[in-house]
């Protein structure tokens, strides 16, 4: 019983501390605040996180985490680039719409500490584009696809997916687009990103 109330109160910690840091920052978020949105006393949060910093990096796990094992699985599955790029951009796209705090907070934190993010890369499930790469190569190599490097189709594949996510209010205000629409627009990218990546990379 005791084993699962703790573990239900880092949770509760950990929700509240995404919200937190979120809206207001590494910089900007107090723990006291986080103790409170919790339903904890502060005593009780430093019980769980001794500071400000390891309850930040606990929360960036949980976070990229999530994400991250899936895009690896796809990078490193038998399907071929065509497939990849289609089932990168729908896994992505569906995921970060049912949590869209993640890139910005992805984002926040690698540009306050960029080398956080090689703690990350000794995590299990971290994408490794070893295997991607090589088949970039072979299918280059059998025209099946226009010469590219693995490094540049993988960034485009990435940039076009992530920009209207960590880009939202902009993207909203050059459409001319209401919340309802941005939504459609980002269902509708579910295959417009692949299909605009496949026709450049088609050899015909």
């Amino acid at each position: 019983m005791t084993k699962k109330k703790d573990e239900n109160t880092e949770e509760q910690i950990l929700d509240a501390a995404k919200n937190v840091f979120q809206s207001k920052g590494m910089v900007g978020a107090r723990m006291q605040e986080i103790a409170d949105k919790a339903g904890i006393n502060k005593a009780m949060l430093h019980y769980y996180y001794r500071s400000k910093q390891l309850l930040f990096e606990a929360v960036f796990k949980n976070a990229f985490s999530l994400l991250a094992p899936q895009l690896n699985a796809i990078l490193n599955d038998d399907s071929s680039i065509e497939e990849k790029v289609k089932n990168f951009t729908l896994n992505y796209i569906t995921f970060i719409v049912k949590h869209p705090y993640l890139p910005n907070f992805v984002i926040q934190e690698l540009n306050r500490n960029p080398e956080f993010i090689l703690k990350m890369k000794s995590n299990p499930g971290f994408p490794n584009l070893e295997k991607f790469s090589k088949q970039v190569k072979g299918e280059v190599e059998n025209g099946i696809i226009k010469p590219i490097s693995a490094e540049q189709l993988f960034i485009n594949i990435v940039a076009l997916n992530i920009f209207p996510f960590v880009a939202k209010p902009l993207i909203m205000a050059f459409t001319n687009t209401d919340d309802e629409d941005y939504k459609q627009l980002i269902e509708d990218r579910k295959t417009e990103v692949s299909d605009f990546i496949i026709n450049s990379l088609k050899n015909t």
